[in-house]
């Protein structure tokens, strides 16, 4: 695992929370929510890959086919 991911994950994390933050202060909160949901969404699918390239190194290392 690489470290630049955690910071590629914090980064999302504080853009989101700043971007939450602003909308609903601006009375926007169902934006607010959608922003909150979307960045969620992000960082799974970015664990969702290194997760699937452990379980085929996993395979690769065990012959599992």
């Amino acid at each position: 695992m690489d470290v630049s991911l955690i910071f590629k994950i914090a980064a999302i994390g504080i853009l989101v929370a700043v971007l939450n933050q602003v909308l609903i202060r601006a009375g926007r909160e169902e934006q607010a929510m959608m922003t909150s949901l979307v960045g969620i969404i992000v960082v799974l699918m970015m664990v969702i890959n290194l997760i699937s390239q452990l379980f085929e190194n996993v395979r690769t290392i065990f012959n599992l086919y």
